[in-house]
């Protein structure tokens, strides 16, 4: 059963964030940060950010009580040392979140681990292809400590023989989800962007596994195609009987914004087409608006994104309600 308009704008309504509360985090001495994941633990929020130092990304930690004042509190996932395929990019996020809408943001453990996905690669700069996606882990996640990374690293690469022709050049930002029904035939279900070879087009596909080490691709394409530009960074969610995924969009509209998609199935996914949830208004935000992160709390929505003001990119936050 498709998923009708009265259900996409019903959607809409729950999660418009209209009251831009501000920049909430910054690099020190002016870096860049990008890529919020908040979750909860031991009655406090926490965040996985990325720094870029004019080198590469490395994924630090942060802390709140209230969701808006945030203390940044030191590196997890740092460069490495030697010829290694993850040398100088390790841009992490939080896996198995409690999914739920209005729920407890809490992770869950596996193999009595806490987990994350990475973007992984060798060369310095923004994003300099290729990258891939490897997994660490640790025992607690709300410590400042090294994470593990794993030995089958990178756990999807664009060199692998299964790898379709949307991923081919590199892989982007992914979100890992606990699936305890195996609807799709296992626990552990991930959505993530690529990018195809000549054209620079990213489009949102999804991999499969039993172990969180060993991936599977899922499907012969991407799940969600905008047929041009950027569509990346997911995160998806579970509202009542519906699947929703935030993502942004570059290029096949102006700028750079977040929006949504919903689906029953979790592979058939219809895009909302209405207005933004987050698009460029304010100087803080003025060149994009990005990269988002959703989260219900005490009745309240927050949207964290990433800020971008010329050569300013902070991570900022919008609320449903005025604060």
């Amino acid at each position: 059963m498709e998923v009708t308009q009265s259900e996409l704008e019903a959607v809409y309504d729950e999660v418009k964030t209209p009251h831009k509360h501000g920049v909430i985090l910054r690099g020190p001495d002016g870096d860049a940060v990008d890529c919020p994941c908040v979750f909860r633990m031991k009655d406090q929020w926490l965040m996985m950010y990325v720094c870029m130092n004019k080198v590469g990304y490395e994924t630090h930690l942060a802390r709140s009580d209230d969701l808006l004042q945030w203390q940044p509190l030191g590196k997890i996932l740092s460069f490495r040392e030697g010829d290694v395929w993850d040398k100088w990019q390790a841009d992490g996020g939080m896996a198995l979140i409690d999914h739920t809408w209005g729920g407890s943001m809490a992770p869950r453990t596996h193999d009595d681990k806490y987990w994350l996905s990475y973007i992984g690669g060798a060369l310095q700069g923004y994003e300099p292809d290729p990258l891939s996606i490897g997994m660490a882990w640790t025992r607690a996640p709300d410590k400042v400590a090294e994470w593990h990374r794993v030995e089958a690293n990178p756990v999807l690469s664009p060199f692998q023989p299964d790898v379709r022709a949307f991923e081919k050049k590199t892989l982007y930002k992914s979100q890992i989800i606990l699936d305890e029904a195996k609807s799709l035939g296992s626990r552990f279900v991930m959505y993530y962007n690529g990018k195809q070879e000549g054209r620079g087009w990213e489009r949102i596909g999804m991999a499969l596994s039993d172990d969180m080490i060993q991936w599977r691709r899922f499907g012969e394409g991407p799940v969600i195609d905008n047929l041009t530009g950027i569509s990346g960074d997911p995160q998806v969610v579970r509202m009542g009987d519906l699947w929703v995924m935030f993502y942004f969009g570059h290029v096949w509209k102006p700028q750079a914004f977040d929006t949504f998609a919903v689906s029953r199935d979790m592979v058939n996914w219809t895009k909302w087409d209405g207005p933004h949830l987050i698009e460029p208004s304010e100087p803080f935000d003025s060149t994009f608006a990005h990269k988002p992160w959703l989260l219900k709390h005490n009745g309240v929505v927050y949207h964290y994104y990433c800020a971008v003001a010329g050569k300013e990119r902070t991570i900022a936050v919008a609320t449903s309600a005025k604060l």
